[in-house]
């Protein structure tokens, strides 16, 4: 019997010519977005690497560096994962020594994350070459133009809902 196909299978030409801008779609920015993220974590992915860890490590460990106390629901919200994904990496980082988990003085339920010594010194060993790679971006631009890609990013950011 033979294999049915649908209409459009016919149809499904190689497109060679590069897509053009569409209406408001600016591929531009886009692309410079994607080049920018990939080397931006790149010098971070290659440290991280070579403990076992990824973006997700990086990500927790940035913030419970920035906000040492800061509870596991805290880091949650921040981060807008699940539990079960950050139950895997805070163990390993809880494991490995970066992080320390301390139950609440007033709720003993609650769990509050703490840097150690390790993890203060990988969140900066993290942060130095993307902080050299910023600097490098803005050198000869005012502080207006600092001021103005700021404004930008949080204006890329998710709005928060008002409760």
């Amino acid at each position: 019997m033979p294999r049915q196909t649908s209409s459009k299978a016919g149809k499904l030409e190689p497109l060679t010519a590069p897509m053009e801008d569409v209406g408001t779609i600016d591929f531009e920015i886009i692309e410079l977005f994607f080049f920018a993220y990939r080397d931006f974590v790149s010098d971070p992915d290659a440290i991280l690497e070579k403990s076992g860890f990824g973006r997700a490590h990086h990500r927790v460990v940035h913030f419970v560096n920035r906000n040492p106390g800061m509870t596991v629901a805290d880091l949650l919200e921040t981060l807008k994962i699940t539990k079960q994904s950050l139950a895997r990496v805070l163990k390993q980082l809880i494991d490995s020594g970066y992080i320390r988990q301390v139950a609440g003085p007033e709720d003993r339920r609650q769990r509050k994350l703490y840097p150690t010594k390790s993890g203060r010194e990988l969140a900066l060993a993290l942060a130095e070459p993307q902080s050299r790679r910023i600097e490098r971006a803005f050198e000869g631009a005012s502080p207006e133009a600092r001021e103005g890609v700021k404004a930008f990013l949080r204006g890329m950011r998710n709005r928060q809902k008002a409760n």
